[in-house]
């Protein structure tokens, strides 16, 4: 284990020098990203409102987190383009985080004076309540685009659904695997898993936050090749059990 602890740490820090250095790292496209500016545009050319789900958890979940760098990303779009957008949020605390988000987001893009406070919305503060309240500006306010970004429970196919049905475009990401599906079926864009994750790197293009994206892949590869050679060392007993004892007798 400390051998592969080393191996990451210096990947880590070999990525990161080579983009402070300028070399280009790889970095596939995320088409849920990749379609940000196109629902903002749809939304501009309508007349409509760009709504943003930041999931339903507070600051203490790191999905939440990755939610807030991606409204950022939103809102400075929704700035240069001038078009509204709705943030309704279910706790105190990822109120004010995400209001100072949109501001911030508003002074980078020379748009100050286009920030609204009430952008962000404090709109309940028990799950099912924020649905209620969620749905009924889908229906009042007819965004033509909706955007979920960050955990989200049972609660996410009565947002998808209602969003599917009012006719928007919608872009979904979360790490909960047992709310993919429902994402999936009633979004035309969706970032499974770890690509919640890897946007803030994929947005921001950071040398640490590329570094350390890359470092990631590279030691989850390493383990996946020791899976396999662990099975075929098993299965034709190879090395006398080395596998084995290396992971499960540690």
């Amino acid at each position: 284990m400390l051998v592969l602890l080393l191996i990451f740490s210096a990947s880590v820090l070999l990525y990161i020098r080579s983009a402070k250095g300028g070399k280009s790292l790889f970095i596939r496209k995320l088409a849920g990203l990749e379609a940000v500016e196109e629902a903002v545009g749809r939304a501009t050319e309508m007349g409509k409102p760009v709504l943003f789900i930041p999931g339903i958890s507070e600051l203490d979940e790191i999905q939440t987190i990755a939610g807030l760098s991606i409204l950022g990303r939103v809102a400075r779009i929704t700035a240069q383009y001038e078009t509204p957008l709705v943030v309704p949020v279910l706790y105190p605390m990822a109120l004010a985080a995400a209001g100072e988000v949109v501001k911030g987001a508003y002074l980078d893009s020379g748009k100050p004076d286009s920030f609204k406070p009430d952008m962000v919305r404090y709109v309940a503060g028990e799950q099912f309540a924020y649905v209620a309240a969620v749905n009924g500006i889908m229906l009042r306010e007819k965004p033509a685009a909706n955007v979920y970004m960050g955990a989200f429970y049972a609660e996410s196919l009565l947002l998808a659904e209602t969003g599917f049905a009012a006719g928007a475009i919608q872009i979904a990401g979360t790490a909960n695997p047992e709310q993919l599906p429902f994402f999936i079926a009633a979004c035309d864009y969706t970032l499974m898993g770890e690509e919640l994750y890897a946007a803030s790197a994929y947005l921001s293009k950071e040398p640490l936050m590329l570094g350390s994206l890359k470092g990631q892949d590279l030691i989850k590869i390493l383990l996946v090749g020791c899976i396999i050679l662990g099975v075929i060392f098993e299965v034709f007993q190879i090395g006398n059990g080395f596998f084995t004892k290396l992971f499960l007798e540690q």
